[in-house]
């Protein structure tokens, strides 16, 4: 239960997260709790039109998503009287996911524009390459931040391919992938980034990371670029987003502590050690070329 007598840092409290950011929020929340052990964060994973509405409906003190709050939910918040607060976590990327015998590991962002609206239906139109067939494309869940983004930033509002479907999770998306070859797959860069952790080394053996190019004809290999947390920040890789904590409390409680610890520097040196891109404070990024 929520206790509404809570501090900053005890008590306890119910947030909504975008399961895309699911390991990257677990390790927050784990670290927060270690730290003040009065505290208790439990976080509920879902799918992001479901996270907003847990926050609109007070079933969650603080949510966590890949976007700020639209105008017509600025105006239920006005309505309600509450005045909601906002803070940058992390810059987050979108990674394409292919299988590892698939050769088309370099894509341009027209290519894959025309492979999520159905205009390239077939891996022999990509590279000219047979032997895999029809292309069928992979989300994580419906109604998840990852169709947004592609269907609002890739489309331009414009329909998806109608040989697309759901795995219901990222894990199960990248366990799909790794068995049909002839799948093109989506998912947060939150769950490949950290490769210290284990599972993240079991899905990278499985699966093939595509480079991308926002280049619409790139000349050579360098061209093309994975979403690397150097790639993040420097805004070369092109699919990227950012990740915002938003707070409806109305004084400072355990959801505006937890909130302050994520975007402050101990939160952000989690997120730097998960491979994304921190907010706030800096990275070096060493230039290594030879000149």
């Amino acid at each position: 239960m929520e206790d509404s007598s809570d501090t900053p840092t005890s008590g306890a409290i119910n947030i909504s997260v975008d399961e895309t950011f699911e390991p990257i929020l677990k390790s927050q929340i784990d670290t927060f709790q270690k730290l003040y052990p009065a505290a208790r964060v439990t976080a509920a994973y879902k799918p992001e039109e479901e996270v907003m509405r847990d926050l609109l409906a007070n079933k969650a003190r603080v949510a966590v998503l890949s976007r700020q709050l639209n105008p017509a939910e600025q105006a239920e918040f006005e309505r309600l009287k509450i005045v909601p607060r906002t803070a940058r976590l992390a810059v987050d990327g979108l990674a394409i996911v292919v299988h590892p015998s698939n050769p088309d590991s370099m894509l341009t962002v027209a290519q894959l524009r025309s492979i999520f609206m159905g205009n390239t239906q077939e891996w022999s139109q990509v590279s000219g390459k047979k032997g895999l067939g029809s292309i069928n494309v992979v989300f994580d869940t419906n109604r998840s931040s990852t169709t947004r983004y592609v269907q609002d930033s890739l489309l331009q509002g414009k329909a998806l391919t109608k040989r697309v479907f759901a795995a219901k999770s990222n894990p199960a998306l990248l366990d799909y992938v790794a068995t049909h070859p002839n799948t093109i797959g989506i998912v947060g860069v939150n769950w490949i980034s950290d490769r210290d952790d284990k599972a993240v080394q079991g899905f990278l053996k499985n699966v093939r990371i595509v480079s991308v190019s926002a280049q619409a004809n790139p000349q050579k290999p360098d061209d093309y670029v994975q979403p690397y947390q150097a790639y993040l920040a420097l805004k070369t890789y092109p699919l990227r987003r950012e990740v915002y904590l938003i707070s409806r409390e109305a004084r400072a409680g355990l959801g505006t502590g937890f909130a302050s610890f994520s975007a402050g520097n101990k939160g952000q040196l989690i997120v730097l050690k998960s491979g994304l891109v921190p907010a706030t404070g800096q990275m070096r990024i060493i230039d290594t070329n030879k000149r």
